[in-house]
């Protein structure tokens, strides 16, 4: 009786430092993106997220069964060895389970055996989610943290969701420069119907200049007949140093230089126009290369911050506001 007492304390031994050992393997993909990809339909990333949603029982499943071998164990070596080998071998259970786990030869075995039962653990869960959750005892998600990022949109709702770390600009500069280069010219850019042009026959006298400056914009598109035949740009602050106001046609006072862009083009991709045209406005046009907007540099730095640039002393550059202001 004494053997089978001996052998079943060694068993349970193995056994226990097997299971000790069994480690789930969790999914590559992290569980927001899990849930971000499920919720497009993605039939592989529901299958995954639900496992590691239930992975949290299977967790608890292995505790439980891991406190029954300890115990059997304790009893079968006191039972085969007498008090002091049962409270000797308790020890042992204590402190070197932990540390044999790790041993290859082990973690080898255990991962094998763990692949062969972990569907029926999972099935015995879905189940029994009432169980699920009191052996758990979560609601029914695995406690695994995990720190990695798997898409721009993960890492955009982890800024978001930083209360304490970052301050509400911080956090508006860190989402907007996450989707600046995905953002298209055609989101940002003032619309056909609010540009305010001036045609190249209007005479810059004193009356023109002042109805000019109630406007407010500093650059006005000079167009030939329509807004589709943009032929230059006015720059009102420069007219302040002529002289000869009175006589000067918009196309002369005009810069022919301009500029364009189709709307279809992203932000970045303006960003670098502007840098290397060294102008402040850009017509967009469309695949007809018709004008459909206007593209000032403010309307990139705004978008690129997530905010609205307010200068006091120069406070109807903003097209929109100026375009609102006129009706």
């Amino acid at each position: 009786m004494l053997i089978l007492f001996d052998v079943l304390a060694f068993v349970t031994f193995i056994l226990m430092l097997l299971v000790a050992s069994s480690q789930p393997v969790h999914s590559r993909i992290s569980v927001f993106e899990l849930e971000r990809r499920a919720k497009l339909g993605n039939k592989d990333a529901k299958k995954d997220l639900e496992r590691e949603r239930l992975l949290g029982g299977v967790l608890s499943i292995k505790n439980i069964v891991l406190v029954i071998l300890q115990i059997s164990s304790f009893s079968f070596f006191e039972l085969g060895f007498g008090m002091l080998a049962g409270i000797i071998s308790a020890l042992v259970i204590a402190f070197g389970c932990e540390s044999m786990s790790h041993w290859k030869l082990f973690r080898h075995f255990s991962r094998k055996i763990y692949n062969i039962i972990e569907p029926s653990m999972l099935s015995f869960i879905r189940k029994h989610p009432l169980l699920f959750r009191v052996i758990s005892g979560a609601s029914g998600k695995s406690d695994y943290y995990d720190l990695r990022i798997d898409s721009r949109e993960e890492l955009q709702h982890l800024v978001t969701a930083s209360d304490s770390v970052l301050t509400s600009d911080e956090k508006q500069l860190i989402v907007h420069s996450l989707t600046f280069s995905d953002r298209l010219v055609s989101t940002v850019m003032t619309p056909s119907h609010m540009i305010v042009t001036i045609n190249k026959s209007e005479f810059l006298g004193p009356l023109m200049l002042s109805d000019l400056h109630k406007v407010g914009h500093n650059h006005l598109p000079v167009i030939d007949g329509d807004l589709n035949h943009v032929i230059g740009m006015l720059n009102l602050k420069s007219l302040m140093k002529l002289d000869n106001k009175k006589s000067m046609t918009v196309e002369k006072a005009m810069d022919p230089k301009i500029y364009y862009i189709r709307e279809d083009e992203t932000l970045h991709h303006a960003l670098v126009a502007f840098l290397h045209t060294h102008h402040h406005l850009l017509i967009v046009v469309n695949e007809a290369k018709e004008t459909v907007g206007i593209l000032a540099l403010e309307d990139i730095i705004e978008s690129l911050l997530g905010r609205k640039i307010v200068d006091e002393f120069d406070e109807y550059d903003d097209l929109r506001a100026v375009a609102n202001r006129k009706k």
